[in-house]
């Protein structure tokens, strides 16, 4: 059966800029368990491969969902270029945060359009880099979450932000520039990013949140990944209750991926990456738990 794709639809957030976000699915009026897709920092929905996973994802029977965090640079109009760097520079964790939230809502909401189509029994949170610490902390405090799913995730986000000397100049002046390395531009993280994070320090606690997680935890990474330590995976692995640790000998950060991505197929690594992915979703919960748990 075709796949019927819905690209930037605009979800409604808590911050004053909309929630850009994709669905694929078989338009055949059954409802399909649900798979939700946050992307990572300086990355965005329709990033590299993010595409051809979302249509293997749906052509396998599922709603799957992938969407910008408000605040992540792109805009409705351009929604793969960093365009709006101010909004970049007012991102948070807790808008990202809050932003998966109002996605989540706006799924489930007895009059969503595609309403008919969600098995909302089945939410399977998947996330990469800096989302899988998103999508970590969401799961622990979203109960109607069943499954989560983390590509190359952060186990920390303490630990990244910059220390003494750069900390105060940071403060001091406001505002301090990270180069995109992918188009040169120089964006800006403003101060507020830090003190957020202090202010919301135990919420933020990659390990407080990993360790409440009452679902199973597909950990995935790979072996040559110089952008996140392995060693992550290795934390993750250790705090998660029920967790199943997917090393990929020689994939990187991306699994073999690069934006724009043109090819016909998707890397090896990365297939191996999404067909161990669906079986994990396939598997049988209370199975996962017992195999897995403590």
């Amino acid at each position: 059966m075709e796949i019927t794709k819905k690209k930037n639809l605009l979800f409604e957030g808590k911050h004053e800029r909309p929630i850009v976000t994709d669905i694929f699915f078989q338009e055949d009026k059954k409802p399909k368990p649900v798979i939700i897709f946050c992307h990572g920092y300086k990355g965005f929905k329709d990033w590299g491969g993010w595409e051809k996973m979302a249509e293997r994802f749906a052509e396998d029977g599922y709603f799957f969902v992938k969407f910008n965090f408000s605040h992540n640079g792109t805009n409705k109009d351009n929604p793969t270029e960093f365009l709006d760097i101010e909004a970049f520079g007012d991102n948070n964790y807790t808008k990202e945060l809050d932003d998966l939230q109002s996605v989540i809502d706006s799924l489930l909401l007895p009059d969503f359009t595609y309403a008919q189509n969600l098995d909302v029994s089945s939410i399977n949170l998947i996330g990469h880099s800096r989302g899988g610490g998103i999508a970590i902390i969401k799961a622990s405090e979203e109960k109607r979450i069943t499954k989560l799913i983390t590509f190359a995730s952060v186990a920390d986000f303490g630990s990244r932000f910059p220390k003494e000397d750069i900390l105060e100049k940071w403060q001091e002046k406001g505002v301090r520039y990270i180069t995109n390395s992918r188009t040169g531009q120089q964006l800006p993280h403003h101060y507020q990013f830090y003190t957020n994070f202090q202010e919301n320090e135990e919420r933020l606690n990659i390990k407080n949140a990993a360790e409440k997680l009452e679902i199973p935890h597909l950990i995935v990474h790979g072996s040559n990944d110089t952008s996140v330590s392995i060693a992550d995976s290795g934390q993750l692995f250790e705090w998660s209750p029920a967790p199943k640790l997917l090393l990929v000998e020689n994939a990187d950060h991306v699994f073999g991926m690069k934006h724009p991505w043109n090819e016909a197929e998707l890397p090896k690594e990365f297939k191996y990456v999404l067909d161990n992915t669906l079986e994990f979703i396939k598997a049988d919960n209370q199975e996962l738990l017992d195999a897995y748990g403590d």
